[in-house]
């Protein structure tokens, strides 16, 4: 090549990449836009770097330098290289074909066989639908209720075997057969991403149906509606879902009944705000967006004299249903409630009047990263919509706000109509992942995925769920020698990624099952130290939060691979105990935040307070109303201290807000000045000094 040719040749293979010609004949051979700029960039340095060169090539290089060639005749060497970076590229045919996700309907043969009655029964929170589908459930001689959370299943479960009506459970974590002879039952009541799609029913229940459009989990509600074997499907939730299900079932050449149901008692949004802590009622719930907003709220109402219930999502479900049973018994102190949106779904609550102490909550994009948004109606509808309800002891109910800016947004929120839906999740089989594999055998799991979802083709109803969480453990474990199937269900596993102690359990177990050595009672027990000690502060509590969902994630492991994770009994039994032990946490959580340290719990604190009023979040949502580029201004308007990578992920993270960092910047400000003054006076008791010039020099 030579040092005068590489410039001229740089020239060239760049003018190669931009012609058009080029750019058809690379997709052809199964190299989109972005593959074949990765595959340029790699052919480029391999020609530009690399001392020798095949003669043909350098040949065909040299003659295109001199003039005496064209710039096309580049081409079969740069596929030749493609093909070695992205071995698919031989068997793009068939990866298209597996990854061809255009007509879900025929993946589930057993229900497309039968003609299925469907029924939408469809209404706002507290009107009866759900109830009206249960009646349905109860009546038939063999059911399945499809459910978003363990506690709704838990809840169908006892409420059918009450009813006398042999029920079974199954969830991720746990299977209750009510026949001691451990026969199923006709009835069985499970998480949605359980139900059996080969079992025949006499009727389904599909309940909040408008999580189909889950970014992470809306698959389970596409396989459940397209592919459950049920002579009547009773779907239930939201008005805004009716049109798109609709649509979907078309495909399948079914039509959709639909039931219409108006709310059984009314709630009002007030025209004040609460403002303080001081003017708490019984009956009210406070809801806010983050765990420390949670912990913030309620020492302050304790402070006041009042007892309060405490509900978030990473709770057990057991401690959530104590926290319930204590707020909505009439003899208990206990008349105020504190909780995040967990409160949504699951629980029956006696609330009054719901007080939202912001409008802003943490999301992810769906680049995967996290954001602050204000709540959208479907949201509002939600959580507003727990007061007052039918079954509870206050016939009407009330939502306003913490603060009097936040009201006016709230009122907007609320007055505007749910956004329709308009597309269903779907996600890759384990059966077209290992298809996949069989074309691609030294490609990584992660990779696998990535390819498919680069691939597949869905139309316009369907969208590829997120895969992040996927990809996330499947790296973690890639180094784990395991089949390509248990590295699936592995990585299918649904762990919390944000607890450092769930990933380090995660990787142990995936390492002790590629060893082929049954993880038993023992050995669980060291590794989370059990017996555990109650709870003496909020990093205590949060780390028995996690050791649960660690048991939790044994317990979804033993009912996939029975052999290798055997002592299911003894590990409920100390869960059991171990969400005894988080329940006399959460009763005494004051106390917890009182004693953890003063300057860790600060720097919990998401959201500063209000005059200390209420120590929760103050970003009101009148200013971020659906402006995220404004909250971007005001990230990057709070100074240099902005810029720093802690700081930014703090901000982030919801750990510090943009008004806590200008605090800090007021202190550290006020100790530079402070700093400098006694610098000063250093100097001049000093100027004689002869190391005053050295130190300065130093300084810089």
């Amino acid at each position: 090549k030579g040092n005068f040719f590489s410039p001229l040749l740089q020239k060239f293979l760049n003018r190669f990449y931009k012609r058009k010609e080029m750019q058809k004949l690379a997709a052809d051979h199964g190299l989109d836009v972005r593959l074949f700029h990765q595959a340029f960039i790699s052919f480029r340095k391999y020609v530009l770097e690399m001392t020798t060169l095949p003669a043909d090539l350098h040949i065909i290089l040299s003659d295109i330098c001199c003039g005496a060639g064209h710039i096309d005749d580049i081409y079969p060497y740069f596929i030749h290289h493609a093909k070695q970076i992205f071995p698919m590229l031989d068997c793009m045919d068939d990866l298209r074909k597996i990854s061809d996700l255009r007509v879900p309907a025929n993946w589930y043969p057993e229900a497309r066989a039968i003609q299925r009655k469907v029924i939408f029964h469809a209404g706002p929170t507290n009107s009866g639908k759900t109830y009206h589908a249960i009646q349905c459930y109860l009546a038939a001689k063999s059911g399945v209720y499809c459910g978003p959370l363990k506690l709704l299943a838990h809840e169908i479960f006892e409420k059918s075997n009450n009813a006398g009506v042999p029920c079974d459970l199954v969830t991720g974590e746990e299977r209750t057969f009510v026949d001691l002879n451990g026969r199923a039952s006709g009835h069985v009541a499970c998480t949605i991403e359980m139900c059996s799609v080969s079992t025949s029913y006499e009727v389904a229940v599909i309940d909040e149906i408008q999580m189909i459009r889950d970014p992470s989990r809306g698959w389970a509600w596409t396989r459940a509606l397209l592919g459950l074997c049920a002579e009547e499907i009773h779907v239930c939730g939201e008005p805004a879902a009716i049109d798109f299900v609709r649509e979907l079932l078309y495909t399948t050449g079914e039509e959709v009944e639909v039931h219409t149901y108006q709310r059984l008692t009314p709630f009002s949004v007030l025209d004040n705000a609460v403002e303080s802590l001081d003017n708490l009622r019984p009956g009210d719930c406070i809801v806010c967006f983050s765990k420390n907003d949670i912990y913030s709220i309620s020492r302050n109402i304790e402070a006041r004299g009042l007892q309060c219930a405490v509900i978030y999502g990473s709770l057990p479900p057991g401690t959530k249903l104590s926290q319930a049973k204590k707020f909505n018994d009439p003899d208990d102190p206990c008349k105020i409630l504190v909780a995040t949106d967990a409160i949504g779904m699951g629980l029956n609550l006696n609330i009054k009047r719901i007080i939202f102490n912001s409008l802003v909550k943490p999301n992810v994009n769906e680049k995967g990263e996290k954001q602050m948004e204000t709540i959208s109606t479907s949201q509002a509808l939600q959580i507003a919509g727990r007061a007052g309800r039918f079954s509870s002891k206050f016939k009407e109910g009330e939502v306003t706000t913490m603060h009097q800016d936040d009201l006016p947004v709230l009122k907007e929120i609320l007055s505007q109509s749910v956004d329709p839906i308009e597309m269903a999740g779907l996600h890759p089989t384990a059966e077209q992942i290992e298809m996949f594999a069989y074309h691609l055998p030294d490609a990584t799991l992660s990779n696998l995925v990535d390819i498919f979802v680069s691939l597949s083709q869905v139309d316009g109803l369907y969208f590829v769920c997120n895969i992040d969480d996927f990809k996330f453990l499947a790296d973690m474990i890639q180094h784990i020698p395991l089949n390509l199937r248990s590295r699936y269900v592995f990585c299918t596993a649904p762990i919390n990624k944000k607890q450092p102690f769930v990933c380090t359990s995660f990787l142990k177990f995936a390492r002790q099952f590629s060893r082929d050595e049954p993880l038993i009672f023992a050995w669980v027990c060291r590794h989370i130290s059990w017996p555990l000690a109650p709870p003496k502060n909020i990093k205590d509590l949060v780390h028995l939060e996690a050791v649960h969902d660690v048991l939790d994630l044994y317990l979804w492991l033993s009912y996939r691979f029975m052999d290798m994770f055997p002592d299911t009994a003894l590990v409920r039994e100390i869960q059991q105990e171990l969400d005894n032990i988080i329940q006399q946490g959460v009763r005494n959580i004051t106390r917890l935040i009182r004693a953890t340290d003063t300057a860790i719990t600060d720097a919990l604190q998401p959201q500063s307070s209000r005059q200390g009023q209420t120590g929760g979040s103050r970003r009101t949502a009148s200013n971020a109303y659906l402006t995220s580029s404004r909250n971007q201004r005001e990230q990057g308007g709070t100074g240099e201290l902005m810029d720093s990578s802690l700081t930014s992920r703090l901000v982030r993270d919801g750990l510090l807000t943009p008004d806590l960092l200008r605090q800090l910047q007021r202190e550290w400000s006020k100790d530079q000045k402070q700093e400098f003054t006694n610098q000063s006076t250093h100097d001049r008791e000093h100027h004689n000094n002869p190391n005053k010039g050295k130190r300065r020099k130093k300084k810089k």
